[in-house]
């Protein structure tokens, strides 16, 4: 049964990429939409082939937006899709996007509609302990963070590799709490 909210029902855009963590992200989805939030998809095509989109259509109910060039009606996806969202949640966020999103790269739907987002964007970091521990991966998570974006995670554990180390993405209870607290108090995450 969906709980009711009392306030303006928020909108929250989640991103999905193409980790493995991306299973939890349909946990998180469920538990967001279970709570009355309007909760809207987008992945990349990576995340598509690996996850499939029709889970994420079947837990909240909408389309979710793949293509940058579409035929969801909405003219300008990259733009519209941010417009609608109070929040924005990149779940798992893999190295790739990271980098992109900190050195201005948009060069298909999720990197794109990253830069054209005029609001709060929390990260959700997952990958191999190895990537995680970069250089690299660390300066654009420096950039992202001066830049007023919020990173959740990683945490430490057993990860699909194979390897133990930091790079777990954080439960999907942690995020979904983050995100109430967030909503709560409309502070910072």
């Amino acid at each position: 049964m969906r709980k009711n909210i009392d306030v303006k029902k928020q909108e929250i855009l989640i991103g999905v990429t193409a980790g493995i963590a991306a299973y939890k992200t349909a946990d998180l989805v469920s538990r967001l939409v279970q709570s009355g939030y309007g909760v809207s998809v987008m992945m990349t095509r990576e995340a598509d082939a690996l996850m499939g989109r029709r889970i994420f259509q079947a837990l909240t109910g909408r389309m979710v937006a793949v293509e940058m060039f579409s035929r969801t009606g909405e003219a300008i996806p990259h733009i519209e899709s941010g417009r609608k969202a109070d929040l924005f949640c990149i779940a798992p966020a893999t190295a790739n996007i990271l980098g992109k999103a900190a050195h201005g790269i948009a060069d298909d739907l999720l990197s794109t509609t990253v830069l054209a987002f005029d609001g709060p964007i929390l990260w959700v970091p997952a990958m191999n302990v190895q990537m995680w521990k970069n250089a690299a991966v660390q300066r654009n998570l420096s950039q992202l963070r001066a830049d007023g974006h919020q990173i959740l995670g990683p945490e430490s554990g057993y990860l699909a590799c194979g390897e133990t180390g930091m790079g777990r993405m954080v439960s999907p209870e942690t995020i979904f709490q983050t995100i109430e607290r967030f909503f709560s108090s409309q502070e910072s995450l």
